[in-house]
Formats: structure tokens, sequence, C-alpha cells
């Protein structure tokens, strides 16, 4: 819900040679392998992390593919795995409380110094968990995204990320 990204491109292949280009294949991404598979006419791209000792927040990405006139329509969403969202959602409603319990505070009459360090600590909070998200599930999102979209192309764009996952 909160982690839902998505990307729409146009792509010169067809539906059907953009699977065939898709499926099968593995992508290496931080040494954690994605594999691309077909489940009920839709292509998904799932993370192996059974032998995962660390904990990782990890995207399923589900590509949607449209042909119109000559084009397919691409649609890349990526969403947190559901055994993966309970720690992010928790951080975000928590953030969300100190904000509310800050300003309650300040209209209730309390002290500027403590609704600005409860402010200060939501701030910081907040802060590093978007800064660890970015390290990790969105440079997950990122780089599928890539893999998709160079696949749908044809071709690989020079100064492309192509060479940070590892095909």
């Amino acid at each position: 819900m909160f982690f839902t990204k998505t990307h729409n491109f146009n792509s010169p292949v067809s539906k059907a040679d953009l699977k065939k280009r898709l499926m099968g294949s593995h992508v290496k991404i931080h040494n954690l392998d994605f594999e691309i598979l077909e489940r009920d006419g839709d292509v998904l791209i799932v993370p192996h992390a059974e032998q995962e000792e660390s904990i990782k927040t990890l995207p399923i990405t589900h590509v949607d593919m449209i042909e119109q006139g000559g084009k397919t329509n691409v649609k890349v969403t990526s969403k947190m795995r559901k055994v993966d969202s309970g720690g992010p959602q928790i951080i975000v409603i928590f953030c969300f409380f100190i904000f509310i319990a800050a300003f309650v505070l300040r209209l209730v009459g309390g002290d500027w110094n403590v609704t600005f360090i409860l402010l200060g600590a939501d701030l910081l909070i907040f802060s590093f968990f978007l800064y660890r998200l970015q390290k990790g599930y969105f440079d997950y999102v990122r780089k599928v995204r890539v893999y998709v979209t160079e696949k749908g192309e044809g071709f690989v764009p020079s100064g492309s990320m192509h060479a940070q996952v590892a095909i």
C-alpha cells in the first residue's frame, strides 16, 4: 500500500517477443537472485530469499503488457512482499503518531522545547527509515525496472545501470 511503485513505458517489441525475452531468466541484484516466471498469464519477478539469513525488504514485481497499434504498453508494478510489509508500516504509523502527538501537546499548552524535540526525533527516525529503504527496497525496485525496460527496448542504453545488474 505505502510502498507500491509503478512505471509505464511503450516498447516497440511485441508482447509475445517481450515475454519470450523475459521468461525463464534470472536477474542478480546485490548477490540476490530474482527469477522471472509466469503465473495465470502474468509475468512475475520474484526474489529467491530462502537462503538469506539477513533481514531484507524485497519487492515482487508484476509486468503487465497490452499491445496497441504495433507497440506494447508495459506496466511494471513493484509491491513489497507481505511478509516484509509489517515492519515498515509500523514505522510509518509510529512516526505519524509522534507527529500528531507533538502538535496536540503544543495545542494543550505544552512546552515548545518538548514539541521541537518530538518533531526532531520524528524527523530523524523517518529520515533514517527512508534512507534505509532507498539503499535497499527501492534500489531493488529501480534495478528490476531498468532490467525490464532494457529487455523491452531491445538495446542497452549507454550510461544505464546495466553494468550493476548482473544478467
